[in-house]
């Protein structure tokens, strides 16, 4: 294949396969593990103890425009799935998928506390102190790494992973191989994150002051670990480097080579069935937070104006208080 001969002698290319896999086996793992748990019942059962916050008229308007904008890229991505050619719409499927994962992340933390970060780390860092470290993103989209120093990444994941032997390399088939997956992309995650924020440190005044060369000194690993230990890596985290990974590092693969077509096909339907899952559990989250009476409000109102189909039925949330 000429153009990926030329890409592999003028850049540092990932392997296809490889690159192939990691994209496909991860959303497959991820929408396997997401099953029962986002039925409605369970997810009203899963924030049953979830106060009301402080009347905020506000932030319960953020809220609701937040999560109606998750639910509009979660219907381009079903109106997506339904296309029986994957190839021509694929990236575009993963660009919908993330925002309806960003904009379902900033409903719920309108919802929990009114705020409204303006950037995606940032999002991604308030999320985790607001709703992942108050246990309030249901499985699979909780798991976390909340310190990024090498030796604490390999107990912390020892300590999720346990036993479980999978990765990325093989097709998720059932819930085991799913989790063994999601642990890995976990782990990926964390070694780019490290990477990404020792650079930083190399590039600051202190570490080229000090004339360190590596981090093997007791003062340089100081330095590196200042900005290792606070750092965190969550579901939002992997929704961001997984945008840009499928999109421009490994994107060739998605758009050329062998025919994957079959796969691909079951990709974008995994693409669904997450957002729909994340974003149904925003709003069950929202729900619970904003004022008594506007959500009924707010639901009969999307209902009505609405330009697209909505992804779920609104109607099942908010009951059985």
């Amino acid at each position: 294949m000429w153009l990926l001969n030329r890409l592999f002698a003028h850049h540092e290319q990932p392997a296809p396969r490889f690159a192939f896999q990691g994209t496909v086996n991860w959303m497959r793992a991820i929408s396997i593990l997401a099953g029962e748990q986002f039925e409605h019942d369970s997810l009203r059962r899963f924030y049953a103890g979830v106060s009301r916050r402080q009347s905020s008229e506000s932030a319960d308007t953020r809220a609701f425009e937040f999560l109606t904008m998750s639910m509009h890229n979660v219907c381009a991505v079903q109106k997506m799935a339904a296309i029986e050619a994957p190839y021509p719409i694929v990236r575009a499927a993963i660009i919908s998928w993330y925002y309806a994962i960003y904009y379902s992340a900033k409903a719920m933390l309108a919802a929990s506390s009114g705020s409204d970060p303006q950037t995606h780390a940032l999002t991604a860092k308030v999320w985790q102190l607001e709703i992942v470290n108050n246990n309030l993103a249901e499985s699979p989209f909780d798991l976390s790494l909340s310190d990024l120093r090498p030796v604490s990444v390999a107990s912390l994941l020892k300590g999720i992973r346990g036993d479980n032997k999978f990765d990325l390399n093989s097709q998720p088939i059932d819930r085991s191989t799913a989790f063994g997956a999601a642990c890995s992309y976990l782990k990926g995650t964390a070694d780019y994150e490290q990477w990404r924020l020792e650079e930083q440190v190399k590039s600051g005044r202190e570490y080229k002051q000090g004339g360190y060369r590596s981090f093997q000194s007791k003062a340089a690993k100081s330095l590196r670990d200042a900005k290792l230990q606070p750092a965190h890596v969550n579901f939002l985290v992997q929704a961001f480097r997984y945008r840009g990974k499928a999109n421009y590092r490994d994107a060739i693969y998605l758009s050329y080579g062998r025919d994957e077509s079959q796969r691909l096909g079951q990709f974008i339907s995994d693409l669904s069935h997450v957002s729909a899952c994340f974003s149904l559990m925003s709003a069950h989250f929202v729900a619970r937070r904003v004022a008594r009476d506007d959500w009924p409000r707010f639901v009969a109102d999307i209902e009505r104006y609405a330009k697209f189909a909505l992804p779920f039925d609104l109607s099942g949330i908010g009951h059985a208080r």
